[in-house]
């Protein structure tokens, strides 16, 4: 690959529990990735105009406050309007398997749930970034 991979981690909506997103964050930093976390409280638009701004690869999205289809679809839709279609949108938190199908048609990659491993997340992150790349995607 030319150069690290590039992911944005965000916290969207007014969910205050970010140790989950700080964890993923870590793990993908050292595996090598360079890492961007929003912080907490953040809009869809400013994860989209971060996400581009910072020219990542891809977006993960932590949402434990059950608004995940709402903010997946935002982000999704604005990735769109600005011609980002590209960037990998994923994610993690508390997501129920009857919302997977759906959040699949919006584009969304994998969803991690709690418990999920780490180096599951890394893999995930380089197997996708390096397809993409390969021109697979």
């Amino acid at each position: 690959m030319d150069r690290p991979i590039r992911v944005l981690i965000a916290k969207p909506g007014l969910d205050g529990h970010d140790r989950g997103a700080k964890v993923i964050a870590r793990a993908l930093r050292d595996a090598g990735m360079e890492v961007i976390y929003t912080g907490l409280r953040q809009t869809s638009e400013m994860i989209v105009n971060a996400a581009i701004q910072e020219d990542v690869d891809a977006v993960g999205l932590s949402v434990l406050s059950g608004a995940h289809m709402h903010y997946f679809r935002e982000v999704s839709a604005a990735l769109k309007e600005r011609g980002a279609a590209d960037i990998l949108l994923f994610g993690g938190g508390i997501v129920p398997d009857q919302d997977l199908e759906e959040l699949a048609r919006l584009g969304v990659g994998r969803i991690f749930t709690p418990g999920t491993s780490t180096l599951d997340v890394v893999r995930y992150v380089e197997d996708e970034i390096g397809e993409r790349r390969a021109g697979g995607a």
